[in-house]
């Protein structure tokens, strides 16, 4: 993967299916495009910073996926593809993550059954970024609403 300066362990979809049947984890995946000038900025600000990276590593199998990516990803069952669309087009598996609102980037969260919890489209610094990370990656949203842990989230920054 071309993101080894990242301190991001990232990981293909595939991979994150496979890791998860020995260990459940939440799942991060960062949908992306290779013409995403926003990407590029959350890439290098927010996906490097070492809080960021720290928290994704240790909560969550990160996964990059590219919207436009060519190959077929088999998933539950289904075979997902490339759809094409006059000089472009998209990947079946991205428009279902993203609810067929394919903007970039979003990040997407899943639980460890790859159940939707949240589609955050837009770019995000990383203090907010860390903020929303840590409420799903350590369970937070199970137990309490939002408004209520913002008032006890301690910055790391």
């Amino acid at each position: 993967m071309e993101y080894a300066e990242s301190p991001v362990q990232w990981i293909s979809f595939e991979e994150a299916v496979k890791k998860s049947k020995t260990e459940k984890r939440k799942i991060f995946i960062d949908v992306y495009t290779d013409w995403c000038g926003w990407c590029k900025v959350m890439d290098k600000n927010t996906f490097s910073d070492p809080r960021v990276a720290k928290l994704l590593n240790e909560k969550f199998y990160a996964v990059k996926f590219n919207a436009e990516q060519r190959a077929d990803v088999l998933f539950n069952g289904n075979t997902f593809k490339f759809v094409g669309e006059g000089r472009g087009g998209y990947h079946q598996l991205a428009a279902s993550l993203l609810n067929n609102k394919l903007s970039y980037p979003t990040v997407v969260f899943l639980d460890e059954d790859f159940g939707m919890l949240l589609p955050l489209p837009g770019y995000r610094e990383a203090p907010e970024f860390h903020k929303i990370a840590q409420f799903i990656g350590e369970d937070h949203y199970k137990t309490g609403k939002w408004e209520e842990w913002e008032t006890r989230y301690k910055s790391p920054y």
